[in-house]
């Protein structure tokens, strides 16, 4: 493994750091990640829980995706930045948002989900593999 992933929120009150490389790099243009991150889509890698490390308190919000799973998303109750992602169903994973890692240009996308969702003004790399709605696993 190269060096451990590290990032945080805009003010520094919650900072992670991850001691595996991602299991997945992707972007997700399902209208739930436009809504949070105020843009076209949301960047995401996905690691191995074991692996994450975190200081600080996050603050928590639950939804139901269309599929029916159900998201923890936290952000830091200070600043409000959102930060990383859970699913009660699947522990075993930990997903952070691309643009709080200290060093962004590690994240390359792999793939592009939720792209039946897609806004025409937002460009993805076409020639990354796209799925209508999440790829399957």
């Amino acid at each position: 493994m190269s060096e451990p992933y590290t990032g945080g929120c805009a003010c520094g009150a919650l900072r992670y750091k991850i001691s595996a490389e991602p299991v997945m790099m992707g972007d997700c243009q399902c209208r739930q990640c436009q809504r949070e991150s105020g843009t076209g889509h949301g960047s995401h890698l996905t690691f191995p829980r074991a692996a994450v490390e975190i200081e600080g308190e996050a603050a928590h919000w639950n939804l139901v995706s269309d599929n029916g799973t159900v998201k923890t998303r936290a952000f830091c109750p200070t600043c409000g930045s959102p930060i990383a992602m859970t699913f009660p169903d699947m522990p075993d994973y930990f997903v952070v948002r691309a643009g709080s890692l200290d060093d962004p240009s590690r994240y390359k996308p792999q793939m592009v989900f939720w792209s039946a969702a897609s806004q025409p003004w937002d460009h993805i790399d076409p020639n990354l593999p796209k799925f209508d709605k999440m790829p399957p696993m």
